[in-house]
């Protein structure tokens, strides 16, 4: 059950535990950052005007790049993500 949890799907995209933490950790910092980013945006229009979505667009060439250098074809329909 452990083995289960913590290392079959880090196993199943190339990775050990701990470069599967530190990727998937880095990616959720970004969003956190960007999320926030965007809720400054939505409360005072001229701040983070484009945060976001820079963030947004860093995170998706990571995640392609990422699954180019570990051989795993990127889903077409980009909603199949798994970090």
């Amino acid at each position: 059950m452990l083995h289960r949890l913590f290392f079959d799907h880090p196993t199943s995209v190339g990775e050990t535990y701990g470069e599967h933490f530190q990727f998937a950790s880095s990616v959720g910092w970004t969003m956190l950052a960007g999320g926030a980013a965007a809720f400054v945006h939505a409360l005072i229009p001229a701040l983070c005007e484009t945060t976001a979505s820079r963030a947004i667009a860093r995170l998706n060439h990571r995640l392609v790049e990422h699954r180019r250098r570990k051989g795993l074809a990127a889903d077409p329909m980009l909603n199949n993500w798994v970090i």
